[in-house]
């Protein structure tokens, strides 16, 4: 499993033109499961995405969680962060999990989070879904976390 965590002042998922999810400052976490994922990864993935330190504190430096500032967080399933682009210019999806393996994991991964940092601080797009993201990149700051 792997995310993708941009660090925001503000982001939002809009689906056929009614937006799902908005937040304020927090993270914006684009999800991708792979083949052998499991729920003991989701857990984890769930629980680097709330300890992660990427929000300064009084001396400038990267030492407080999303839980820590009381952030929200918007989760975002997002198959091609595992795109093969070492061949020809049009990249091949077959290390993404498919839809099916995939989704449960996401969902788990979810609700692990929520569990963490609180139902009401964790929105999501909606799987398999056309998406319009939007966000303010804080910093910016953007990092990969594997689980």
């Amino acid at each position: 499993m792997k995310a993708w965590i941009q660090r925001v002042s503000e982001a939002s998922v809009t689906i056929e033109g009614e937006r799902v999810a908005e937040i304020g400052r927090g993270y914006l976490v684009l999800l991708g499961v792979t083949h052998g994922d499991t729920e003991e990864a989701a857990k984890k993935i769930a629980s680097r995405i709330a300890t992660i330190r990427l929000f300064e504190d009084e001396a400038g430096k990267m030492n407080r969680s999303i839980e820590d500032i009381g952030g929200a967080v918007i989760v975002v399933s997002q198959f091609t962060l595992y795109a093969d682009t070492a061949h020809g210019r049009r990249p091949g999806f077959s290390n993404a999990a498919p839809g099916p393996v995939a989704e449960p994991l996401y969902d788990a991964a979810v609700k692990h989070l929520r569990e963490i940092i609180g139902e009401e601080k964790v929105g999501t797009g909606r799987f398999g879904a056309d998406m319009k993201v939007a966000l303010v990149n804080d910093g910016p700051v953007s990092v990969e976390l594997l689980a």
